[in-house]
């Protein structure tokens, strides 16, 4: 995990009407480095990344993704960074293989280049033998995973994850997992992982963030937040025990 952020905001704000969304964020997350994203709904994660997106503008303060100001440089944002979804949307008529070409195509890879690409990212989520299967057919985890490939054909630098492991069995949650886990380590994605899987988060995050009511309440490492609040390190505490805390205090 390097030290250069690539996700910086200051005093982010977001307003609708007389409700604050989102209240005077500030937050770094650093390149490589895999960032659990925390809060109950309606708390404010959809309308964060959305603004680090470049899919909604902030009402004030400041942010910047891969040193772009994502409202003000959209698309090339949008080429460097990739969102996978909770209920990911694809052309159920088409293949992986199809699909994935698509893809390709949209961010400007073509012939031998987006082959090339598109079998390496088959074969890296294990799909290589379902690409000719139809989309209608793939299980929510293999969908998952597809989503996983799309980030490997754009060579995405930055990855929003929000649920990625919702509906899937044991299997199918370690092999997205082990897939995350791999982006960060092997080709230095940032990943910010938003998830109410606490059990998971505490197993992969370097960091995580707590937000409730649209303000950021805690963020730092398992290890500081069990101390502020517990006076014991994290060995003593479980993640949910460390939410719950703060959740309860907010």
């Amino acid at each position: 995990m390097g030290a250069v952020p690539v996700i910086e905001t200051e005093e982010l704000t977001k307003v609708y009407g007389d409700q604050t969304a989102v209240d005077r964020l500030s937050l770094t997350v650093a390149a490589g480095e895999i960032f659990g994203f925390l809060g109950p709904n309606g708390a404010g994660k959809t309308t964060t990344l959305l603004m680090l997106l470049g899919l909604t503008e902030p009402t004030g303060g400041r942010v910047r993704v891969l040193g772009l100001d994502p409202a003000r440089d959209p698309i090339q944002v949008k080429s460097r960074v990739g969102y996978l979804q909770e209920n990911m949307g694809f052309y159920s008529d088409l293949n992986a293989r199809q699909m994935l070409a698509f893809v390709a195509e949209l961010n400007g890879i073509a012939g031998g280049p987006a082959a090339a690409r598109i079998d390496a990212a088959l074969a890296a989520v294990g799909l290589a033998d379902a690409a000719g299967k139809k989309i209608a057919a793939f299980s929510r985890g293999m969908r998952q995973r597809l989503g996983i490939a799309e980030l490997l054909i754009k060579e995405a630098r930055v990855a929003f994850l929000d649920e990625p492991t919702l509906g899937l069995d044991p299997d199918g949650t370690l092999r997205i997992m082990e897939l995350i886990q791999g982006l960060a380590r092997d080709r230095g994605m940032t990943i910010v992982l938003s998830s109410h899987q606490l059990n998971q988060v505490e197993k992969i995050c370097h960091r995580v963030g707590i937000m409730i009511k649209g303000r950021m309440v805690a963020q730092g490492p398992m290890e500081q937040l069990a101390r502020e609040k517990f006076g014991l390190g994290s060995e003593q505490f479980t993640l949910e025990e460390i939410y719950m805390k703060y959740f309860l205090e907010a």
